[in-house]
């Protein structure tokens, strides 16, 4: 089968320029882009006065902290111009091990949502925490031979690298004997050390928060990955890497997306028209977008409006706005004026699964547990930083001879990660401030990356009582006020994704976001995103994981209390 798209504008992602011209279509590959007429199809679409620009990849993100399956991503994603993704499991991996690889390799097959996949460094994410499976290098290599996986994911364990871990550096060097990608992830990281982390093979990067950052990687050869996400957004910090001569070596990424901030935001679309209001030029955004992005990860014929290529483009109304009205993935409409074509759905309710749909190894919790024995001293507490994943250390007199040390005046709140997949005991508790919630308390089971209990609260009962219900559930998040749930969101498999179509688990997540709102959470916090990255031990500067308080730069337990 032939088509004809005529009359549109061409982006040209290898020239930065604007061509009229007409792009024909062989099944799922561009033949060719020029003066081509109807007598050379079978089918001819007229898109006058339109654009044409090739599909877009999101170069780094988590599947599961969309709390969607892969399938309802796609759905999501591609009325808003995403034709691609590279997707990290070790979300559902630290959940499940390699059974969690396969699902989402399996649930990914075929979908008109191309779904690359890279094998998760990190399980655990460091030796201080208490996932539920542990893959070393031996485990990977098997995946390294499977089409759709270019690369090894993001090599969090910077210590390990630098270090010379053997368990860490065994990893490294299976990826580059397959002759694959590694992508890294070392936040603050400089100097002499970012050099050596480097030259261990890691090509990219994530986490930057500034210009700064930034630019010292990319002047040393890295991929640099500009993130725009629902908690981590460093998309207007980094501002000057959208310009010459850096933006060459710079893709798009969100890494994680709450379903509520697709639908409502947009995906990488998004990203798009942020930094072209910000003054930025389109065709670079575009360029960051696409092409650079299948650079980075060695995806040939794909990313370009070109013979040759892989048909993933779209059809826009207008350039700047990324006004989306049609999409093709692989030759094949897959969005016709903006709405997601019906596509085939594999069924996971199997028994092949079973292990992915219950997997909550816990006891149910009482109050008490939740207590923290008194000290005169003063408390180290976790400090959250909007819009960051970076967390502070502060330093804070607690008054435990009323309610254990909570303060919700002061915003001196209660925290807890609880193990939950061998059902070990192990609970991890502290204080944390900067969320702001005065009553009641919220709890869940996306806790990166382990992905334990974590819970927030006022209270010993209420935080009893969001643990619960979250147990009861099988994974998800809960927020309880007085021992009552008021609002929640289910989420069966692996305790990390919905079952649920996206629509559905976005209304969800805008009434529970409301509800806590309503408990005092500050305006500029995402409060369960922001939440399961507390418990995230490779980014700085405290957290906290099952064993307890951790120094992220030193991988040393804290006490809680300061000695004097």
């Amino acid at each position: 089968m032939k088509t004809l798209l005529k009359n549109g504008t061409v982006v040209n992602v290898f020239t930065g320029e604007l061509q009229k011209e007409n792009v024909l279509i062989e099944d799922d590959i561009i033949l060719g882009v020029g003066d081509y007429t109807e007598a050379d199809a079978d089918v001819t679409e007229d898109v006058s006065g339109r654009f044409l620009c090739p599909g877009l990849i999101d170069g780094h993100i988590h599947i599961e902290s969309t709390m969607l399956t892969p399938a309802e991503l796609a759905k999501a994603a591609l009325p808003h111009g995403t034709t691609a993704i590279v997707a990290d499991p070790h979300e559902i991996a630290n959940v499940c091990g390699t059974a969690g690889i396969d699902f989402m390799l399996e649930m990914s097959e075929n979908l008109p949502l191309h779904v690359y996949i890279m094998l998760p460094s990190c399980v655990p994410a460091m030796p201080l925490d208490e996932s539920g499976a542990e893959l070393l290098a031996a485990d990977l290599q098997p995946y390294f031979s499977h089409p759709r996986v270019p690369g090894l994911a993001e090599m969090m364990n910077y210590p390990g690298v630098l270090s010379g871990a053997d368990f860490v550096m065994e990893k490294l060097a299976a990826a580059k004997q397959a002759h694959k990608v590694i992508d890294g992830h070392a936040p603050l990281l400089t100097g002499h050390d970012l050099d050596r982390y480097i030259a261990a093979g890691i090509q990219s990067d994530h986490e930057c928060s500034s210009a700064e950052e930034a630019i010292e990687r990319v002047r040393k050869g890295q991929w640099l990955m500009i993130r725009q996400g629902s908690a981590a957004r460093n998309l207007d910090a980094l501002l000057p890497l959208f310009d010459e001569p850096f933006c060459r070596r710079c893709l798009l990424v969100t890494d994680d997306k709450h379903p509520a901030d697709l639908l409502t935001e947009g995906h990488i679309d998004a990203m798009i028209r942020r930094a072209v209001r910000a003054g930025k030029d389109v065709v670079t955004c575009i360029r960051m977008a696409t092409i650079q992005a299948a650079q980075c990860f060695g995806l040939t014929r794909v990313g370009a409006i070109a013979p040759g290529y892989r048909a993933d483009l779209l059809v826009l109304n207008n350039l700047p706005e990324m006004d989306v009205q049609d999409v093709y993935s692989a030759g094949k409409r897959a969005v016709r004026n903006g709405v997601c074509l019906d596509f085939p759905v594999q069924d996971y309710h199997t028994e092949k699964w079973h292990a992915i749909l219950h997997s909550f190894c816990l006891d149910a919790l009482k109050p008490e547990d939740f207590r923290i024995e008194p000290f005169s001293g003063r408390c180290r507490v976790i400090g959250v930083i909007p819009g960051q994943l970076l967390t502070d250390e502060l330093h804070e007199t607690v008054d435990f001879s009323v309610n254990n040390g909570i303060d919700a005046g002061r915003d001196l709140l209660k925290l807890a990660v609880i193990e939950r997949h061998r059902n070990t005991g192990h609970r991890g508790l502290g204080y944390i401030k900067g969320i702001g919630l005065q009553r009641g308390a919220i709890a869940a089971s996306v806790s990166h990356d382990a992905h334990n209990l974590i819970v927030i609260g006022t209270n010993d009962a209420d935080m009893a009582a969001a643990a619960n219900r979250v147990r009861a559930l099988g994974g998800g998040c809960a927020a309880v006020e007085n021992g009552q749930p008021l609002a929640e969101i289910p989420l069966p498999v692996a305790g990390l994704m919905s079952d649920a179509d996206a629509k559905t688990v976005a209304e969800q997540h805008r009434f529970q976001n409301e509800t806590v709102r309503r408990l005092g959470v500050r305006e500029d916090i995402a409060p369960f995103m922001n939440m399961a990255f507390v418990s995230l031990s490779v980014i700085p500067s405290l957290k906290m994981t099952t064993f307890g308080l951790i120094d992220v730069q030193t991988q040393q337990l804290l006490p809680l209390e300061i000695a004097e």
